[in-house]
């Protein structure tokens, strides 16, 4: 009898760092105790453009990022606190197309304080973004340093995730894209130089 063909068993999430000028995201892929990097990017949006405008473009590039990643679940980072309530107001808004881009695919959603996704990569509460990056990079191998901190704030949200579910789901069947492939079908402010992941 033939043998019976098994369905590789992981968990890719993606994980959003919110902002309306730049918002940054990172999909990370678990199997069992290993993490591998699968991409990331930065949303950059004109910042004399409408507010409406920022967020349209916002959800269309996701939208992209999901279509092409596959991802089953989104890590968002909280906003819990700001000086500014302006500032938070704003960065509200971006969450919020991020939460609504989820719901509209049916992924689940999951939130996490920055003091808990800075402890989650082993950075500490009072560290700053150096730190996170530092980690970020040596958790996932990344062989050069990525363009924003957005970037490596969305993978630390997506390795909090990953640290903080023992659970694991089947990928998707056809919807999973090999190396490169996976940037080379994104376009418009999206960027991810080739090379970064290990």
């Amino acid at each position: 009898m033939p043998k019976s063909r098994t369905t590789s068993v992981c968990m890719r999430v993606l994980g959003i760092d919110p902002g309306t000028r730049f918002l940054g995201f990172g999909i990370v892929e678990v199997h069992g105790r290993a993490t591998k990097y699968l991409g990331h990017g930065v949303v950059r949006t004109d910042a004399a453009a409408p507010l409406a405008d920022r967020l349209l473009q916002i959800s269309q590039e996701l939208q992209q990022v999901v279509n092409v990643y596959a991802p089953q679940s989104v890590a968002v980072e909280g906003v819990f606190t700001n000086k500014n309530a302006r500032s938070a107001l704003i960065l509200g808004h971006a969450r919020g197309v991020a939460l609504l881009l989820a719901a509209q695919n049916a992924l689940p959603v999951f939130e996490y304080a920055p003091a808990r996704v800075k402890k989650s990569v082993g950075a500490g509460g009072n560290d700053g973004k150096d730190a996170v990056a530092r980690m970020v990079t040596r958790l996932l191998a990344l062989k050069t340093p990525l363009e924003r901190s957005d970037a490596y704030d969305a993978l630390a949200v997506a390795l909090c995730h990953a640290h903080s579910t023992g659970s694991a789901l089947p990928v998707p069947s056809g919807r999973a894209l090999k190396g490169s492939a996976f940037a080379s079908r994104l376009s418009v402010s999206y960027v991810a130089p080739a090379g970064v992941g290990s």
